[in-house]
């Protein structure tokens, strides 16, 4: 009985959680086919609309700048070289690597000794030269006075030749005696001719002593000028550089010993391409004749100086491209040869052009403007310049017209966008950023300025009094730390 009774209760629960689960089962099934058979809800669209800043379209005269990057050279430099070979006996006490020096002062001196010597010994050959020249013209007349002595003979000898003859013709004289006055008279002639060559001989001595003279003073010249030359003087007022020499070295000859720079005669060299050059022409065809302002950045401190263009490269240089152009600087304190500095040239005003943002411009010369409803619309117009972070365009009939100042891929004709007009909000200057040194780090950038020569004193001085405040620009550090390379 106890197992038919369990049985059967087993029987009970089984049959019970069979009929819970069918239950279950039409349960979810009904609820999977009501879902299916509801309708799907419709959502209300809404259209994206971008927020884009933009600026006018406003037509107006503007002067483009040409920006370009140069170096600065001297117009006047001149290289020091030994013109004779020696020992360096002395030095100017400013002959030193950035010395100043004026012209015609004595830079160093050679040791002239054997020079001294040389010249000596060529002065003794002139006054050889000149006693040979003077024995030679005596003997001219000695030779003169032989020939006048001759002469005279020989018309004596003739004279009695002529006697003779006439004797035997009378029948009075001997044949043996003409024979003998005959040939008296022809040795009076050969002696005359022996006394002509004598003076002959003598002049040519006298030529030939005048050409020793005259290579003798020759001479004499170029020993002076070696001698001379042991004196180096500066040519015009610099600053030395490249000072390669010290006292008692051994120098050869054409060895460069230093160079001298006109600090006060600078320019700047610098190349632009050709569609910029061909901006830069008048109506001739010829350089014109613009301003220029030159910019060096040292440390955030800026030096600018003005000038004029001079003149232009007569060659494209081998793999150069572009022109390569000369300004020549009116003054430039604190510049030195070898800077590299940015150019700025005005170019002639352009009539009726607008300023916008070159990003407000795609590579197809396209602008968005905002059409009726705030949407967008599109416009093309022609790139004039770009001036650094802008562009100068040209379009007619868009003055007036608010322009999107950052185009994006999102934007397009058509784009509904809320426009965000930020020009009648005067931008307000951001203070520069701050930073607290460590006397360490101070120290180092102290030390490392102080040490850079190349810097000017009075740009020196103000970095120093920036950097010796509680709080120091960001940008000074920066900079001073990235040209020591850390």
């Amino acid at each position: 009985m106890r197992f038919f009774r369990r049985s059967l209760t087993g029987l009970f629960l089984l049959s019970l959680t069979l009929g819970l689960l069918a239950y279950a089962g039409v349960q979810v099934r009904d609820a999977v086919q009501d879902r299916m058979a509801q309708e799907p809800r419709a959502f209300q669209q809404r259209e994206r609309v971008f927020a884009v800043n933009v600026v006018p379209f406003t037509l107006e005269t503007i002067t483009p700048e040409l920006t370009a990057f140069g170096e600065i050279e001297s117009r006047r430099t001149l290289e020091i070289r030994a013109a004779v070979g020696g020992r360096v006996t002395e030095i100017a006490p400013n002959f030193v690597e950035g010395g100043e020096v004026e012209a015609g002062q004595v830079l160093l001196r050679i040791d002239p000794t054997d020079l001294e010597a040389v010249l000596q010994r060529v002065q003794s050959d002139i006054v050889d030269a000149e006693a040979e020249q003077r024995e030679a013209m005596r003997a001219v007349e000695l030779a003169r006075d032989e020939l006048a002595a001759a002469d005279d003979q020989a018309v004596l000898r003739e004279r009695a030749f002529q006697r003779q003859q006439d004797l035997l013709d009378r029948g009075v004289g001997t044949a043996a005696a003409v024979e003998v006055a005959e040939l008296a008279a022809a040795q009076a002639r050969q002696a005359v001719l022996s006394r002509r060559q004598a003076l002959a001989q003598a002049e040519a001595r006298i030529d030939q002593s005048t050409t020793r003279l005259s290579r003798a003073i020759i001479a004499e010249a170029e020993a002076q000028r070696r001698l001379d030359d042991t004196i180096i003087t500066a040519d015009f007022a610099g600053t030395l550089a490249d000072v390669s020499v010290v006292q008692g070295r051994l120098v050869a000859s054409n060895e460069q010993l230093a160079r001298l720079i006109d600090a006060e005669a600078l320019e700047v060299a610098f190349r632009v391409s050709t569609q910029q050059f061909a901006r830069l022409l008048d109506e001739d065809g010829r350089l014109a004749d613009a301003e220029v302002a030159v910019v060096l950045d040292v440390f955030g401190t800026n030096l600018t100086a003005q000038g004029r263009l001079s003149r232009a490269g007569a060659a494209v240089g081998e793999g150069q491209t572009g022109r390569l152009l000369f300004a020549t600087l009116d003054d430039a304190p604190g510049f030195r040869p070898g800077d590299f500095v940015t150019v700025r040239i005005e170019e002639p005003p352009l009539d009726r052009v607008a300023r916008l943002p070159a990003s407000a411009l795609n590579a197809s010369n396209e602008i968005l403007l905002i059409a009726d409803e705030d949407r967008l619309e599109v416009a093309v117009v022609t790139l004039v310049r770009r001036q650094g972070d802008d562009v100068l365009v040209r379009a007619e009939g868009l003055e007036g017209r608010e322009v999107v100042a950052e185009r994006t891929p999102l934007l397009g004709a058509g784009i509904k966008v809320r426009p965000l007009r930020n020009d009648a909000q005067a931008a307000v200057p951001e203070d520069p950023e701050m930073v607290e040194l460590t006397e360490e780090r101070r120290a180092r950038l102290t030390a490392f300025v102080e040490a850079n020569t190349r810097m000017p004193a009075e740009a020196r001085q103000r970095v120093l009094d920036q950097l010796s405040q509680a709080k120091v620009p960001a940008r000074v550090v920066e900079r001073i730390e990235s040209r020591m390379g850390g």
